[in-house]
C-alpha cells in the first residue's frame, strides 16, 4: 500500500520566501524548450530510471509547472508525492496539469508552497527528486539545503539529480553566465554560480550509482544512494 500523503505538518510562513519565478511561470517551459530543445526532458527521464519500484513516497523539490510530476505518475501510478515548489504560479500550473491529465490521483499528491525549509522534521521519502533546482540556491544556503534533503531520505532511498554541469570557460561557461544574468534580472535569483554538488553530496555520505551527460556535456543526471547502503548491495 502506498504511504498516505501526510498533511498534518504546517510549515511556518516565511515572509521573504523566494517567489521570483512567479514572474516567468507563464513562459518558463517555452523558454526552456527554445534554448535546450528535448535535452531537458531527456536528462530528467534518464534520472527517473532510478525511481524505486512499487508505490514509493516521493519528494519533488522545485518541480515547476508539473512535467516531472506527470512523468513520476506515469511510471509509478501508485506513488504518493509531496510536490514542494517556491512559486505559487508554478504550483497552480502543476495542479491544473494533474487535474487535467491524472484526475484520479488527487489524493496521492500534496502541493505545498515553499522550499526544503518547509519540510517537517519527521517527514521522509523513498526518493528525493531535484531537477534543475539546486542551481538556484545561493552559495551561503546550499550546504544547509542539501543537509535538510539528505535527512529526508529513508534508508536505501535514492536521490535523483538532474542539473547543469560547472564550466570554467568556453560556450558552456557563457551559457551559464547568460542564464544566471537572465534569472537574476527577471526573478531576483540570488545564486550566481553552480554549486559544487558532487563533493557536497559525497560529504553527506551519498555516492553516485549511475550518471549520464546530455547537451554536449552541459547537463547531467545522476542517481545517488547512501554509501553504506551501496556497500551492502555490493
Amino acid at each position: 500500500m502506498p504511504d498516505p500523503v501526510v498533511r498534518s505538518y504546517s510549515a511556518p510562513v516565511v515572509p521573504d520566501a523566494p517567489t521570483g519565478f512567479d514572474r516567468v511561470a507563464w513562459c518558463y517551459d517555452f523558454l526552456a524548450g527554445a534554448v535546450f530543445g528535448p535535452s531537458l526532458k531527456k536528462v530528467q527521464r534518464a534520472a527517473l530510471a532510478g525511481l524505486p519500484a512499487g508505490a514509493p513516497h516521493v519528494l519533488i523539490l522545485g518541480g515547476g509547472t508539473g512535467w516531472v510530476l506527470a512523468e513520476v505518475l506515469r511510471r509509478r501510478p501508485m506513488a504518493t508525492v509531496l510536490y514542494l515548489e517556491a512559486s505559487t504560479n508554478m504550483l497552480v500550473r502543476a495542479r491544473t496539469l494533474l487535474s487535467r491529465d491524472f484526475p484520479g490521483t488527487a489524493a496521492q499528491v500534496e502541493f505545498r508552497h515553499g522550499t526544503q525549509e518547509a519540510l517537517g522534521p519527521t517527514e521522509s521519502f523513498d526518493a528525493v527528486i531535484t531537477f534543475f533546482v539546486l542551481d538556484c540556491i545561493a552559495a551561503d544556503e546550499i550546504g544547509r539545503a542539501l543537509a535538510q534533503l539528505r535527512a529526508a531520505l529513508r534508508p536505501g532511498a535514492p536521490w535523483l539529480l538532474a542539473d547543469f554541469r560547472p564550466a570554467q570557460n568556453g560556450w558552456r561557461w557563457i551559457l551559464l553566465r547568460m542564464m544566471y544574468t537572465f534569472f537574476r534580472l527577471t526573478t531576483g535569483l540570488r545564486a550566481q554560480e553552480l554549486p559544487a554538488l558532487h563533493p557536497a553530496l559525497a560529504q553527506l555520505g551519498l555516492h553516485v550509482t549511475s550518471s549520464s551527460t546530455f547537451f554536449s556535456g552541459a547537463m547531467e543526471c545522476a542517481v545517488l544512494v547512501d554509501g553504506a547502503d551501496l556497500s551492502v548491495l555490493n
